[in-house]
């Protein structure tokens, strides 16, 4: 195997594993009901600071 089949192979599994990491980490706040608190914030936001609405 050459260097760079190597480091492709080293990359695509970084990446694997940061996915995997963060869709375990949305899926742990969700079970907290972090969802409704950060939808309440962005609407919240969007309502006084920006103006929308």
């Amino acid at each position: 195997m050459t260097m760079q089949r190597l480091k492709c192979k080293k990359r695509t599994l970084f990446q694997g594993a940061a996915l995997l990491l963060s869709a375990l980490m949305l899926a742990y706040g969700i079970s907290r009901g972090e969802l409704e608190t950060v939808w309440n914030k962005a609407v919240n936001i969007c309502l006084e600071c920006i103006g929308l609405g």
